[in-house]
């Protein structure tokens, strides 16, 4: 039976509290919001939340990437095949991109189940991701967030089967952005929920429902897209769906996430749910899908995973309005980013295994790690004897640290490090820590990031982060 087999998921650490966007002081256990940082994009979020879906999972038999997303860096360059570059996953693994509306991830889903269920591809990986950016202090604003999540499509030893699909297509002005903007744009609220919302999430469900013979009491966890927690609350009171059976939106804690907000909902109620419950999932942009699932007894067999609610207990609070400008690149600056043409593509191809998938190599002599590739081993002088290991699952200590205040960030001083991976000298930026707290020793974890722009394109590397506990 076809099912999901693993999950992961990744909020930011970085949390927006409602209250400084009004220009007020911090307000603890106020309403907040996930925000991507400066070296953050949809592409670093998705990265991070299909490596937390693949822990302990093999690689070889994935044999379909499917990237949902409405914020790609490149609108000519396939996120999907960095992505999958990045992970190290098969060469022959087929990649999409699904965009354009914020139902682009669930309908990704049902690309994977499509798949695996005809037998083109042996196990799918789902990753919807979005990072949106709103018009600063505009209503969109405080209701958007950024994340993103991961599911692992395949056979076997499935967590939750797919349990029945419905859709409603509809062509409505509501919210968009055109080629060429930052800012999302929507027309007047009213408009928004009566017109294009409320209906088409209400048709949804009445289809899929007649559709399965079901009744919206038959399902022990239901989640919502909304726009926000008002209209939210108004489709599940008009769906009649129980309020112990209603899925937290998380507005006030995440936001809204686009493409991944939906998928992300799913992936909290698998980390609470029980062998044998039905869940439904409905999803909302240029129409409405509702999807079913039914979960097994592998459920609570599956290893913790990092999920919605380990991701949401990780916070970094940002006290300044002007500093989550200053990271969006939403202020003025002495130089334009992108005047120059960058990197050369040449040298971006050359050293893919290094900067993308982080691979080191061992000595098959002395079986000494080093980083970057090179012809002579550093230990034993062993030529050409080399053998290429991965390094991003990896645990780093800080062996020596300094502070740089003339590199670009948001708040200075950038914290260069030289790490040792088992071996390994490797000369990389260590991100969310304060300078105060950096010791030599520190362990890190490894993260993708961006790393900067030069080119008017954002180019890719590895960060250290401190080893989450």
């Amino acid at each position: 039976m076809t099912g999901i087999l693993s999950y992961g998921a990744y909020v930011p650490r970085t949390r927006l509290p409602l209250s400084v966007i009004g220009g007020k002081k911090p307000v603890e256990g106020g309403p907040e919001k996930a925000v991507a940082w400066n070296d953050e994009d949809a592409i670093t979020l998705g990265v991070t939340a299909a490596r937390h879906c693949l822990m302990g999972q093999e690689r070889e038999s994935i044999d379909l990437l499917v990237f949902a997303s409405t914020t790609l860096p490149f609108e000519e360059k396939q996120a999907a095949a960095l992505v999958a570059r990045v992970l190290g996953l098969p060469r022959t693994v087929h990649t999409a991109d699904h965009t354009g509306s914020t139902r682009a991830g669930t309908a990704a889903l049902r690309a994977a189940f499509d798949a695996v269920a005809a037998g083109t591809a042996r196990r799918a990986l789902v990753i919807a991701s979005d990072a949106r950016l709103a018009a600063p202090k505009s209503g969109l604003e405080a209701n958007f967030g950024d994340g993103a999540v991961a599911f692992l499509i395949g056979q076997g030893d499935t967590i939750a089967t797919l349990d029945g699909f419905a859709a409603v297509t509809d062509e409505v002005t509501d919210v968009w952005r055109p080629a060429g903007h930052e800012y999302v744009h929507t027309w007047e609220d009213r408009f928004v929920i009566q017109e294009s919302y409320t209906p088409n999430m209400r048709a949804a469900i009445a289809g899929f429902l007649e559709r399965t013979g079901s009744a919206i009491g038959d399902f022990d966890r239901v989640a919502l897209y909304a726009p926000d927690a008002r209209s939210h609350a108004g489709v599940a009171k008009a769906a009649k769906v129980a309020k112990d059976a209603l899925q937290s939106p998380l507005f006030g804690q995440l936001g809204n996430a686009g493409a991944a907000f939906a998928p992300l909902q799913l992936a909290a109620m698998l980390e609470a749910a029980k062998p044998g419950e039905r869940l439904l999932l409905v999803n909302f942009g240029n129409g409405a899908d509702a999807t079913a699932f039914r979960t097994t007894d592998q459920i609570e067999k599956l290893a913790p995973r990092r999920g919605v609610a380990w991701n949401l207990a990780r916070r970094r609070v940002v006290a300044r309005y002007d500093d989550y400008l200053n990271a969006k690149g939403l202020t003025a600056s002495e130089w334009d980013a992108g005047t120059n043409p960058g990197l050369s593509a040449t040298i971006l191809f050359r050293e893919r295994d290094d900067d993308l998938t982080f691979l080191g190599q061992r000595c098959q002599a002395c079986s000494a790690i080093q980083f970057p590739a090179q012809r002579v081993c550093e230990t034993c002088f062993a030529k050409d004897r080399f053998e290429k290991v991965p390094l991003a699952d990896r645990t780093g200590r800080v062996v020596t640290y300094t502070f740089d205040f003339f590199f670009p960030t948001p708040n200075p001083p950038t914290v260069v490090t030289i790490v040792d991976v088992d071996g390994a000298r490797i000369h990389l930026q260590v991100v969310e820590i304060a300078p105060e707290d950096m010791k030599i020793g520190q362990e890190v974890e490894f993260v993708f990031r961006r790393i900067h722009e030069s080119g008017g394109r954002p180019n890719y590397y590895w960060k250290g982060i401190p080893k989450p506990d």
